[in-house]
């Protein structure tokens, strides 16, 4: 396929770019297979690159001779564009709407691009679970690498290298899977140093109506529990739906058969839910012709900082057993894919500083089918970013579902200064998950990822973002580590729209980004004259040593006894 056949009108010139807070700008439009890019004819000559792969719709109006383009970004901007002839207007909404709708995933922008900056370190190779497990001795006691899943044989959506209890066999791994849905048996994602507690993951248990067992599952859920100890296993579904989906199957773990472990039923809306709810925000957020009082009226209908609340409920759960209960955890719900990483993460943020930080909070892929949420079709299915990363703790393989829903925003803003990263960087990992120049969110999973050798062919964001030069820009000038449990709040006045994201089209962030700006020189400044001032300490020192010695001053003598002489 050639994407040429696609473009039926490949430039447009007099051409009118609307965006928000920005001045009109006229010029050039030019259609290629990747991108609509409009260059001005002033003197500055002003450019806009737009992937065709982050246009969520196109919509057209024909006035006249002319017509004007809308195009919604999956990003929530939304940009118009004055085109002088009808005729050139119809086949660019053609080319647009057909062009960001390719499935060929190899004909995606990123296996085309070539980065214009040295490659420093390669993003794909930037950490191992083999590397990050060896750097934890405690956890090394009871755990230990399996590559049970060698080739993704047992578990498509795992990758290749898990972590399990040392004291159970990879034989009996291989039979625990089949119980588990999608065979997503119980693997370690994040071990609590201090509490020497553990956080599982897995797929729901195959029980069916008729309460099927599987000793080699118990064994396996049963061993990570040590003589007197107990557990917590929180299912992400109500009851009733825990209930349902046995009847189709699935099924719960029958406390008669886990004696260590209390199940709790921590009910966090499934996609569709969420779908209709974004929607319905998006909506809200985009309606700037009404009131306040009818703005905040959509906002709670739209339901979506309910979800955020309730997801942010249960990831405390999570992090409260573990940290002040002292129990481990193991966290699932039917598939044990959207929620159940998301509370998973979501927890770690909570518990561990590291998480907190830049290096250890490295994306790395998507960990399930691509769930991004189109607001423009209430008919399409709901879609929810998902992603993998590698943190630098015992945790190896965990996924966060915090972009769609802006959940780590709702944490990051309630406690500004615990953070590295800055909000900006949440926003640009958001960006590149929809629409990137990198191969980073491509694929599913470490199997796809593996099939299309994305890590030969593509560039990793990472190999970008990790340079100093770049990296500096997504720091938090606010940023003082915290060592300790982070607890955010729930109640109604504590959790905020992401105006940043979502209203960024309907709100000027201008005066925001430059409030950061000044802040972080006022930090620098405060850190130069620090340097100053242990510079003049040291020099201070150095010259009261060279009078001793030298006799001009006597020494000190007694506690906080104080020079005598002059010099």
């Amino acid at each position: 396929m050639e994407f040429v056949e696609f473009i039926k009108t490949p430039m447009v010139k007099s051409v009118i770019l609307r965006r928000p807070f920005t001045p009109d700008m006229e010029g050039t439009l030019c259609v290629t297979g990747h991108h609509l890019i409009i260059s001005s004819r002033c003197e500055n000559h002003e450019e806009l690159w737009l992937l065709h792969s982050n246009i969520d719709s196109v919509e057209k109006k024909l006035s006249g001779s002319g017509g004007v383009l809308t195009l919604k970004c999956k990003d929530f901007l939304i940009l118009l564009l004055d085109i002088p002839s009808a005729d050139d207007c119809i086949n660019v909404a053609a080319s647009v709407e057909a062009l960001s709708n390719i499935d060929d995933l190899t004909l995606k922008y990123p296996f085309f691009f070539r980065p214009m900056f040295e490659v420093l370190e390669n993003g794909w190779q930037a950490f191992s679970p083999e590397t990050e497990f060896n750097r934890f001795k405690e956890c090394q006691e009871d755990w230990r690498i399996s590559y049970v899943n060698k080739d993704f044989k047992i578990c498509s959506t795992y990758p290749q290298a898990v972590f399990v209890p040392k004291n159970i066999d990879d034989e009996t791994i291989i039979k625990a899977s089949t119980f588990r849905q999608g065979g997503r048996f119980p693997v370690l994602s994040y071990y609590h140093k201090d509490s020497k507690t553990v956080l599982l993951r897995s797929g729901q248990p195959l029980t069916g109506p008729n309460g099927k067992r599987c000793k080699e599952d118990e064994r396996l859920v049963n061993s990570v529990m040590g003589m007197g100890k107990r557990g917590f296993i929180v299912d992400t579904r109500t009851q009733n739906v825990a209930k349902m989906a046995q009847s189709k199957g699935g099924g719960y773990e029958l406390e008669a058969h886990y004696p260590q472990w209390r199940r709790i039923h921590q009910s966090v809306e499934r996609r569709q839910s969420f779908h209709d709810s974004l929607i319905k925000m998006i909506e809200a957020c985009n309606d700037s012709n009404s009131s306040m009082d009818k703005w905040l009226s959509k906002l709670e209908s739209s339901n979506w900082l309910t979800h955020v609340k309730d997801i942010i409920t249960s990831a405390c759960v999570v992090a409260q057993s573990m940290d002040k209960e002292g129990v481990s955890v193991l966290v699932h719900g039917s598939e044990g894919l959207d929620t159940t990483l998301l509370v998973s993460s979501l927890s770690q943020v909570i518990l561990d500083h590291d998480c907190r930080t830049v290096t250890g909070l490295v994306f790395d892929q998507k960990a399930l089918d691509p769930l991004i949420a189109h607001y423009s079709d209430a008919a399409e299915p709901a879609r929810f970013e998902v992603f993998t990363f590698v943190l630098s703790t015992a945790e190896i393989h965990c996924a966060l579902l915090f972009i769609s829903h802006g959940c780590t925003f709702q944490i990051w803003q309630q406690f500004p200064c615990s953070f590295e990263y800055s909000e900006k960087f949440l926003i640009t990992i958001f960006q590149n998950a929809y629409a990137s120049n990198y191969g980073t969110f491509l694929c599913n999973n470490e199997a796809e990822r593996y099939k299309c050798t994305l890590a030969e062919r593509t560039v990793s964001l990472w190999s970008f973002l990790n340079r100093p030069e770049i990296l500096q820009d997504y720091m938090n000038p606010m940023y003082e580590p915290n060592p300790s449990v982070i607890w955010p709040s729930v109640a109604p006045q504590s959790l905020n729209v992401w105006t940043g994201l979502y209203l960024r089209g309907v709100i000027n962030q201008a005066p925001q980004e430059e409030a950061w700006q000044e802040i972080y020189k006022i930090r620098e400044y405060d850190k130069e004259l620090k340097a100053k001032v242990n510079k003049l300490r040291r020099q201070l020192a150095s010259l009261e040593k060279e009078a001793i010695a030298n006799g001009v001053v006597a020494p000190p003598h007694g506690d906080g006894g104080a020079s005598g002489g002059g010099s």
